[in-house]
C-alpha cells in the first residue's frame, strides 16, 4: 500500500504543471496558447523570458527530484524509486490538473533521473548543453539527452527497473518531439529564443 501511494503521490506532483503555474502567477500569457504552445520552459522563455523560464525549469526538474527522494527516505526498494520517477514524468506530460494535457517532459526527466543516478543525470545535463549550444535546438537537445540515459545505464549499471524506466522515459520523449523531428528534417524548427512554429 505504501508502495501505490508513493508512486500516486508522485504521478500527482508531476502533474503540477510550472509553465502554467508561474504564468498564471506572474500574468503572462497561458503558454498552450502561446509560441509552440507546449508548457514548458523552452516556450516560456520564448513567450516571457528568462526569468519566467528559469522558474519553469527549477519547478519542473524539482517536481522529478521530490518524488524519488520521496521514495529513497521512505527506504522503499530501488523498483518503486524507478517508478515513481516514471509516474512524475508521466504526471508531467498527462497532468491531472490540466486536462491531461501537458509538456514534453524533458525537464522534469532530468530531475527524477538524476535524483535516481545522478552520474547518468550529469550525462543527460552535459548532452543537453552541448547539443543546444551548437545547434540552438533545444528539441534536438533533449532527444539526445533521453537517448543518452539508457546508453549511460550501460556503464553506469543501475537496478533492471531503472534500466527499463530509462528506456520507457527516453521512447515518450522522441514520440513527444515527433513534430518536431519533422520540424527538423524540413529545416523550419525553432531555435532556442526564437518564436516557434506551432
Amino acid at each position: 500500500m505504501i508502495d501505490a501511494a508513493v508512486v500516486l503521490i508522485a504521478y500527482f506532483i508531476g502533474s503540477i504543471a510550472s509553465a502554467i503555474v508561474v504564468c498564471r502567477a506572474m500574468g503572462l500569457p497561458d503558454p498552450r496558447g502561446e509560441g509552440s504552445g507546449n508548457p514548458g520552459a523552452t516556450n516560456v522563455l520564448r513567450i516571457a523570458g528568462k526569468g519566467p523560464a528559469a522558474l519553469t525549469l527549477a519547478g519542473d526538474v524539482l517536481k522529478g527530484v521530490l518524488p524519488v527522494l520521496l521514495a529513497g527516505s521512505l527506504s522503499l526498494s530501488p523498483t518503486v524509486e524507478a517508478l515513481s520517477a516514471l509516474a512524475a514524468f508521466l504526471g508531467h506530460l498527462h497532468p491531472l490538473y490540466f486536462r491531461f494535457q501537458g509538456g514534453k517532459g524533458m525537464a522534469t526527466a532530468l530531475g527524477a533521473i538524476t535524483a535516481l543516478a545522478w552520474p547518468i543525470g550529469c550525462v543527460m545535463g552535459a548532452l543537453w548543453l552541448a547539443v543546444a549550444a551548437v545547434t540552438r535546438y533545444s528539441s534536438l537537445a533533449s532527444m539526445t539527452a533521453a537517448i543518452g540515459a539508457p546508453v549511460a545505464a550501460l556503464w553506469f549499471a543501475p537496478e533492471p527497473a531503472s534500466m527499463v524506466v530509462l528506456a520507457v522515459i527516453a521512447a515518450f520523449v522522441l514520440w513527444r518531439h515527433r513534430a518536431n523531428i519533422r520540424r527538423l528534417v524540413d529545416g523550419t524548427e525553432s531555435r532556442i529564443g526564437q518564436r516557434a512554429a506551432r
